[in-house]
């Protein structure tokens, strides 16, 4: 069994197909990557070629970069009360993870969405409901719906670790989600990560309510607005009112080896803010695992 490790990386674009992300992904110096398998605005995307899997399975191996996980469509919400947005959102999703399938990735994170004022139970309820036709309609599926700790922004769900085992707890194949802890919503939804105290605190609220078993994925943004803000802007990483111990207690906790840590940082195309945020995570290693 291969010795985990701390798996750092960045969210790549998949412009001029899959394996691209790879590339810039290796030029960057990813351990891991967080891709679209579609174009992230649109409700329809032309299907994968057998061309395009067989491309991105050769970079896997030639890049060694792995996990690769993806994120879903902006588009879905899975929690609306408005039935032709949630069916919608359903095919998409499904959809999505048939790509995820074909890839052999092991995760698609999906921010919940907004209950767009019918309530928390109402909106939770929706979710429920389409992860089970999700799961329904993709038996024997291998790839997971990764949940993502979200903001709070507006009516979204997400934003405490009880919305998240509510859904857990509610659909009827529970050992096919897991979560991803985004560093910047956790932060902004209210959960303090600056402090020694406030991040064991925070981690261990996590584990007695969702449970670090089910931890699949963090994404690593520094925030620019506040605690409890309940508003969601990405920051570089030490630029941001996170600021950078955050990030030191995070890389250098045995319990994250092995679960992939992506940036969702703003860049431009020569990919420099990508070099930049993992030079700065990686100078808060103490000591390689």
């Amino acid at each position: 069994m291969r010795e985990k490790k701390i798996l750092l990386g960045a969210h790549q674009s998949i412009a001029g197909g899959v394996a691209r992300a790879l590339e810039r992904g290796r030029s960057v110096g990813c351990d891991t990557v967080q891709i679209f398998v579609k174009s992230p605005n649109r409700w329809v995307s032309k299907p994968l070629t057998d061309q395009e899997v067989a491309d991105f399975r050769t970079a896997v191996g030639q890049t060694g970069i792995w996990p690769v996980f993806a994120h879903s469509l902006y588009l879905v919400n899975l929690a609306t009360p408005d039935d032709e947005l949630w069916h919608r959102s359903l095919d998409a999703l499904t959809d999505d993870l048939e790509r995820c399938e074909r890839l052999g990735l092991p995760g698609l994170v999906l921010h919940p969405g907004s209950h767009m004022g019918a309530g928390e139970e109402a909106g939770l309820a929706r979710v429920v409901a389409a992860l089970d036709q999700v799961h329904t309609r993709l038996p024997g599926y291998a790839v997971q719906v990764w949940l993502e700790v979200t903001a709070g922004q507006g009516d979204s769900l997400g934003h405490t670790f009880g919305q998240l085992r509510a859904m857990i707890d509610g659909v009827k194949q529970p050992e096919r989600l897991g979560i991803c802890f985004d560093t910047a919503h956790a932060f902004a939804a209210g959960y303090e990560l600056r402090t020694r105290q406030g991040y064991e605190a925070t981690w261990a609220e996590f584990d007695l309510v969702l449970g670090l078993d089910r931890l699949r994925a963090i994404h690593l943004n520094d925030s620019k607005k506040e605690l409890g803000s309940r508003v969601d802007r990405h920051d570089h990483i030490g630029q941001g009112l996170l600021g950078l111990e955050a990030f030191r207690f995070l890389v250098n906790d045995p319990r994250f080896y092995g679960i992939p840590m992506a940036l969702e940082t703003n860049k431009g195309p020569d990919l420099a803010e990508d070099r930049q945020n993992l030079a700065v995570l990686r100078s808060l290693i103490f000591q390689e695992p």
